[in-house]
Formats: C-alpha cells, sequence, structure tokens
C-alpha cells in the first residue's frame, strides 16, 4: 500500500502551476481510484485543459463527507530554492517541495486513505473533490459545484485540506479583486491643463479606496485578524514620459470582506464616486475620457456555525474544539454556497504556502493521516 508520503513524492512531481495543465495529476488520481474499483467523474474546462475529478465510496444515495483539495500550485519562478521544487526533499523531518503544504499533502493522505476505504463497511459515503485553478480565483472548483448542486442528495460535509496545522477551521474573508481602467487625453507637458491626466485622475480613485476602507474599520468581528474588512491598491500602471500627459492609467485593487458583509458594496462604491463626481471633471476637457471596472476575480467567505453538526464532526475528527478563522482564503464559502456545510483543515502551515522551500512537516502528514482514521472509524458500521 502506498504510504501518504509516498504518495505526496508523486503528486509533487507534477507541476500544477495554475498556468500549466493538471491533467497528469488527475490522470493519475483517476488510474490509481481505478485501481481500487473506484470510479472518477472527470469534470473539464472549457478548453478540456484542465480537470475537476470527484470520486465515491460507499453508499451514494445516502448524505455523505467530501475530502476537497486543490491540484494547483503557485509558480516557482524568480525564487531561491534551495532544492528542486518539483521533488520531494526530506530534511530534519520536514517533506519539501511545491505544493507540500498548499495543497497536495492533504491529498496524500486522503489518497493513502482509499484503500481502506474501500475495504471498510461504511454507514455513509466519502466523496473524494479535488479542483483546478484554486490559486488564481477558485475558478475551476465552480464548474464542479455547478454539477454536484444538481444532484438528489448533497453531502452533508466537506472537509477542505488547507494547511491550517490540523486545527480546525470554520471561517475565512470573502475576496474581490477588481481592474479600474482610467482613458483620458495625452498632450504636451506644457499644455497640462489642456489634457486628461489619467494617473492624477487614478490617484483620486485610490484616495477614495482609503476613506472606503477607513469606514470599513467601523464594522468589526474579533474572530478574524485583521478583525474587519480591507482595502488595498496592489498594481498601477501608466504613463509614457514625463513630458506627456498620460492619457492611460490602470490599477488593480483587491477588498477582504467579514463574511457579514458583500464586498461587491465597496466597489459599486467606488463606481458612483467616479461615475458622478471624477468623470464628469474628465469629459469637461475631453468627452472621450472613460472609467471602467472588470472584475478579475471573486470567492464568498466562510462561517460555519460553531454548534453545527459540520463542527461538531470536525472536532472529533481533529481531537479539538479550538475553532479558528483564516486570514487566507479558500474554496470552502463556494461549496457552503451550495448547500455544503464546510470546514477547513489540514497538515502544513500557510507559512510555508507560496514561498520558496515550501514545507510540510511529517509529523504534520502522520497527523493528517491520523485525523482521517479517525473520521473513517466514526462512519463504520
Amino acid at each position: 500500500m502506498n504510504t501518504s508520503r509516498e504518495l505526496l513524492q508523486t503528486l509533487v512531481g507534477f507541476d500544477t502551476t495554475s498556468r500549466e495543465s493538471n491533467l497528469q495529476l488527475i490522470e493519475f488520481v483517476r488510474d490509481y481510484l481505478a485501481g481500487f474499483g473506484v470510479t472518477s467523474e472527470l469534470v473539464y474546462s472549457e478548453a478540456r485543459s484542465k480537470a475537476n475529478l470527484f470520486a465515491s465510496i460507499g453508499p451514494v444515495e445516502l448524505p455523505g463527507i467530501v475530502l476537497s483539495g486543490h491540484t494547483d500550485v503557485v509558480p516557482v519562478d524568480g525564487q531561491p530554492w534551495t532544492v528542486p521544487p518539483f521533488e520531494l526533499t526530506e530534511r530534519d523531518g520536514k517533506l519539501f517541495g511545491r505544493g507540500t503544504a498548499d495543497m497536495k499533502g492533504y491529498i496524500a493522505c486522503v489518497l493513502a486513505l482509499v484503500p481502506a476505504l474501500v475495504e471498510a463497511p461504511l454507514r455513509i459515503p466519502v466523496h473524494i473533490a479535488l479542483s483546478y485553478d484554486e490559486e488564481v480565483g477558485c475558478l475551476g472548483v465552480r464548474s464542479l459545484l455547478a454539477v454536484l448542486e444538481q444532484r438528489p442528495v448533497k453531502p452533508m460535509l466537506c472537509i477542505i485540506g488547507e494547511p491550517t496545522e490540523l486545527k480546525p477551521v470554520l471561517g475565512h474573508k470573502g475576496k474581490l479583486a477588481m481592474r479600474c481602467d482610467v482613458h483620458g487625453e495625452a498632450c504636451h507637458s506644457a499644455y497640462a491643463p489642456y489634457g486628461v491626466n489619467a494617473i492624477e485622475h487614478a490617484a483620486e480613485l485610490i484616495g477614495e479606496l482609503g476613506r472606503i476602507g477607513q469606514r470599513l474599520r467601523d464594522t468589526q468581528d474579533a474572530r478574524f485578524d485583521p478583525p474587519f474588512s480591507t482595502v488595498q491598491t496592489g498594481v498601477i500602471s501608466g504613463g509614457k514620459a514625463l513630458n506627456i500627459v498620460p492619457a492611460d492609467c490602470r490599477f488593480d485593487f483587491e477588498v477582504r470582506a467579514l463574511p457579514s458583509q458583500d464586498p461587491a458594496e465597496v466597489a459599486d462604491e467606488l463606481k458612483a464616486y467616479a461615475e458622478q463626481q471624477v468623470l464628469p471633471r474628465m469629459q469637461a476637457v475631453s468627452a472621450q475620457s472613460a472609467i471602467r471596472f472588470t472584475e478579475l476575480s471573486a470567492y464568498p467567505g466562510l462561517v460555519t456555525d460553531e454548534r453545527s453538526q459540520a463542527a461538531e464532526w470536525i472536532a472529533a475528527f481533529s481531537g479539538s474544539r479550538e475553532f479558528g478563522t483564516v486570514a487566507f482564503g479558500t474554496e470552502g464559502g463556494l461549496f457552503d454556497a451550495v448547500g455544503i456545510p464546510t470546514v477547513v483543515c489540514g497538515p502544513g502551515s500557510m507559512d510555508q504556502g507560496h514561498k520558496p522551500d515550501e514545507f510540510v512537516r511529517v509529523e504534520q502528514l502522520l497527523g493528517c493521516d491520523a485525523m482521517l482514521g479517525r473520521m473513517l472509524d466514526s462512519i463504520r458500521r
């Protein structure tokens, strides 16, 4: 039988950076499951270059448990790795490689459990869900959830194995990423008043974002860190030369919102400010001036009640009732939105995720094996 460490070695060997295909990994998992008599359902991307995988073990006519993970990883470009990123390296009780923590370690533990799942008389089914393009906006899982939403029987619990050091997590913020393109009118800088400076008007919009962000601090939830919704501008570009009034400027911003707040409200407020305050002044100089907003990505927050059955399940499996939240986003809010109660709990720490020499500790991998073993024991007949 393959151990979780052996399976992790195989999984890390697949370069599933989001810009690449994940099909080699998905086909490996499909064939691995088929070796135990488990059939996989693949839900492909529009270009069929990537796929989600969904497989079930046990009495599928009953509500069961989903073990969910994303297969894509972030790039290694420009990072000073001291080990090969797509080979597993063990050193000082740590397993190094891209995706070991985020989140192929969890997937490896799930796959290592398959032989025991197949042999056990299960009271309820266990489903394995693997997605693509989580790292670029939780994109791939949406088509899989569209399929599951139509099924007559929905799972009673989803455990997303993002790295939480095996601590049960019941919540995270939602996210909205937006792009704003400001188009003005170029001219020689000596005649600046006759042009429309796109950079200056973009700066005015960014300043308004800052004021919105300050107001968001008025609503707080101590379960989160920071305890309020946040706004930040992360990318800006514009201008050709210092002696040319810039005709174009682009900036990207994001909103990280408490689950009780809708991040779209921030974008709507900025759009209203742009249309009512900024654009009229621009168009008074040049009628061709424009401000355009484009959504780049979005996913909902997650907040699962501590008194829910989902919370009781993960407390029993993890051995802890010290529920927490995480600052990073997951696919959890999307599962919850289609009626599948969701928690987050997996091996490793996001302190190592996305960094050079990413690693998961061997003890964390073994701890995840034990957690999934407790899950299995609880659902045996």
